[in-house]
This record gives C-alpha cells, structure tokens and sequence, in this order.
C-alpha cells in the first residue's frame, strides 16, 4: 500500500527550497518506517516538488541521498565515544561504523567515511564531515558544499 504526502508549495518561495526542506525533515527512515512513497504532482493552484534524493529509495538496500555537507573540528569525544578521525562523519540516524561515500557535486571528488557521531544539528543539511574529509573533498575554505551520500556498508 502507498500512501501519499502531499506538502503545499504555496508555504515555500521555490520547489527547490520544499525540495531541501523535505530531503532534510522527511528522511528515508521516516518514509521506511511508515511505508510512505514521495510522489510529485503540480497544477496551476497547488505545487509538489519532486523529489530526486529519494529515488533511489525503490530498492530495498540502495541508500542515497543529495543535500548540503558540512564539516567540523571536534575536540573531545563523540556520541560513539571515540574521537574525530581523519575521515570521520557524522550522521543523524545511521549506525556507528557504517561506511558513507561523499562526493562533492561541485567538483566530483569523493571520499569514504565512517560515521562515528550525531549530526549535524542544522536542519538543512544532512552529513558532517570530519575537517580532513573536508579537505579531501575540496569544501573545506567553502564551509558547506552540496554532496551525494552513499551508503557503502552498515
């Protein structure tokens, strides 16, 4: 069965921003978790954006997703209880350990990190990076770039 989540564009300036704005509150988790399918509609009076991050979704272990990275430099301990590695990252709800593959869509580069913390706490991006992942993904002077991240293993 598929439901449908219609959000009307009429409360965002732009599609793309409806289109960041659900890549970033309606993550695939959420859409898994409740059998949920994103579907695009547009008319003249309402607008649905579509939604590209997520449809890579239909398979039932590709992990994809498109949005803004960040990077950061943290002292202490992570949520894992290790330490900011050299190519760490940090992701709201996948597992300590899986291996992501970021790719910088401004340049290509990409890189394979472990996630090792939560993150990132700004709503409208979806991965911290550690400041080395950063550089390796030529962000770092930048501060946030827009990436695509692969699940590569949990």
């Amino acid at each position: 069965m598929t439901r449908l989540i219609m959000v009307p564009f009429s409360i965002f300036k732009t599609a793309r921003r409806l289109a960041e704005w659900c890549m970033t509150t309606i993550t695939p988790d959420i859409l898994e978790a409740f059998g949920l399918k994103i579907l695009s509609i547009g008319t003249a009076l309402l607008s649905f954006a579509i939604l590209p991050a997520f449809a890579a979704h239909d398979t039932a272990d590709a992990a994809v997703w498109t949005g803004k990275a960040s990077y950061y430099n943290l002292r202490g301990k992570t949520a894992s209880g290790g330490r900011v590695g050299h190519m760490t990252a940090a992701h709201r709800s996948l597992p300590f350990g899986s291996k992501l593959r970021v790719t910088n869509l401004g340049n290509n580069r990409s890189a394979i990190v472990t996630v090792n913390d939560r993150g990132p706490f700004i709503r409208s991006r979806i991965v911290d990076v550690s400041e080395g992942a950063a550089n390796a993904l030529g962000f770092r002077s930048a501060g946030v770039a827009r990436v695509r991240v692969e699940l590569v293993s949990n």
